[in-house]
């Protein structure tokens, strides 16, 4: 594996990124979302010349689960046991936070949607059986 990301890190900055992305299973829109910019610039950065600013390194290294300096081709691709720390996941860890009556609200919250979503399902066959 070694062999392959210095393959990668010849190719440049761009295309490792590319690859890194596509490894992580994630898309270039979400990766852009994760980071907050635009799905144009993550386009752009993943291009064979272009390089994004260095603040917004962490963020990438950590929504795929990669180290920055993997992320840049210094050491080997070492993709973490967690796959990456995704919106999610930082909003349930928010959610953990607060207190027990705001806690309970938005559980009740998403339960809803939950709920919801299981009837438009079960309609959704019904119509298909009657249909």
């Amino acid at each position: 594996m070694p062999k392959k990301l210095n393959a990668e890190a010849a190719t440049g900055f761009g295309p490792r990124l590319a690859t890194l992305r596509k490894a992580a299973g994630i898309t270039q829109t979400a990766l852009a979302a994760e980071i907050q910019i635009s799905q144009r610039m993550m386009a752009y950065y993943e291009g064979p010349t272009a390089h994004p600013p260095a603040n917004l390194l962490p963020a990438m290294a950590t929504a795929l689960g990669v180290s920055v300096d993997t992320l840049l081709g210094i050491e080997a691709s070492k993709r973490r046991a967690k796959a990456s720390d995704t919106r999610l996941e930082r909003r349930l860890r928010q959610i953990e936070q607060l207190n027990a009556t705001d806690k309970r609200q938005v559980i009740q919250l998403i339960d809803a949607f939950i709920e919801r979503g299981h009837l438009k399902r079960k309609q959704r066959q019904a119509d298909a059986v009657s249909g």
